[in-house]
């Protein structure tokens, strides 16, 4: 019943393109335009609305095309609006008697739009499906022991195992990550879309991950909506320590001096937005934190949204990993998430917290990242 809406706006939005875009394009490319534009406007429903898993191979190829049409949709969509706003400015400066064809504008720009749309979704599709690249950061830590000098963190986040990505792109990621040597690693949320039944077997990868000290997982929003409880224990069963709103300690390296400035907390928290699920999930960075041991001298907080961060320096972590943005994934909608969000992208301090906000490993919705690539993060511990 939901498909109904969804299809009507699909409609209104791909026929406000079609309006602002045919009438100044040649015959031949209208025609072209405006089949895509058809089939977009009933097929974007399809991809957004449909999953994919365990469904024959005409479901799963609509649902794919459908994701496709969505990201070139967006695309043009923008630039459509982008297009107009060009065309009001030249308008405004010929009312003014300046020298100005407008009506060549009109007819080049409408055909630039189209082009300009389709070459970022094609770069953007490539972006999206090779292995992310591993984006290498230092952290710098006051009064970090040295025992924790050089101590690494694997992040990724955000992949979205779902429709269209299933085990061989995992098992890309986790090969990187293996190839990285890390001393922990950490999955900060929205790991899937759609249920343990539909896609358990699709995580089977994550068993594989290897580091010094095991590999923390916190939820995100799409657990929620994914059926949270059986993930959490599908992560478990593989080995994958879940963090709800609470820590473990870690002894890393053996300093004789002082074998306590070893001490690593590692602390998780349930998504911001757990408790319109489960109560019993509200997001909680000092419960987190709760009978952490003082000489710990390096507290770190998963935590998948990044406007967890306040509630996290107050309660005394010195770094936030962080995910959920995708750091718009692709262009314009960066600009967007600092609206719902205190950072995007990258590293970022918030009085005494490092807070590090990763774009994200795989992808939501359209296979598209453009202005935004995905990442695998190896954070490094270094002395301020």
């Amino acid at each position: 019943m939901v498909f109904a809406p969804v299809t009507l706006i699909s409609l209104l939005f791909h026929g406000l393109i079609a309006w602002r875009l045919l009438p100044d394009l040649p015959d031949s490319a209208a025609w072209v335009l405006s089949g895509v534009l058809g089939v977009s406007a009933l097929l974007v429903p399809r991809g957004l609305m449909g999953r994919g898993a365990k469904r024959g191979p005409w479901s799963t190829a609509m649902v794919w095309i459908g994701l496709l049409c969505m990201g070139l949709f967006s695309s043009l969509l923008v630039l459509t609006l982008l297009r107009d706003a060009l065309l009001l400015g030249a308008w405004t400066v010929q009312s003014l008697g300046l020298a100005l064809d407008v009506a060549m504008l009109r007819h080049t720009s409408a055909q630039a739009v189209p082009l300009l749309a389709l070459l970022m979704t094609v770069l953007g599709f490539w972006n999206a499906r090779r292995t992310a690249a591993v984006v290498r950061v230092d952290v710098p830590i006051t009064n970090l022991p040295t025992a924790l000098q050089g101590f690494t963190m694997a992040q990724i986040s955000d992949i979205h195992v779902g429709p269209t990505i299933k085990t061989h792109y995992l098992q890309r990621i986790v090969d990187r990550v293996n190839s990285l040597g890390a001393h922990m690693v950490a999955i900060t949320g929205d790991l899937v879309d759609g249920s343990v039944k539909e896609l358990g077997q699709h995580i089977a990868p994550l068993a594989q991950l290897q580091s010094t000290h095991g590999t923390f997982f916190v939820t995100g929003n799409h657990e929620y909506y994914s059926g949270a409880h059986s993930w959490i224990d599908a992560l478990r069963a593989l080995g994958v320590q879940v963090l709800m709103n609470e820590h473990v300690v870690i002894h890393h390296g053996h300093d004789v001096q002082d074998p306590e400035r070893a001490m690593v907390v590692v602390a998780g928290v349930a998504d911001y937005s757990a408790h319109h699920f489960d109560e019993s999930h509200r997001s909680d960075p000092h419960a987190a934190m709760a009978q952490a041991p003082e000489q710990a001298l390096f507290k770190l907080l998963l935590a998948h949204q990044p406007r967890s961060a306040p509630a996290a320096q107050q309660a005394g972590f010195d770094l936030q990993l962080s995910g959920h943005t995708h750091g718009g994934q692709f262009w314009p909608w960066g600009y967007f998430v600092r609206f719902q969000q205190p950072f995007t992208a990258g590293l970022h301090k918030l009085g005494t917290l490092w807070v590090y906000t990763s774009r994200g490993t795989g992808y939501w919705g359209p296979p598209k990242r453009f202005g935004a690539p995905s990442e695998i993060t190896l954070l490094r511990l270094v002395r301020a």
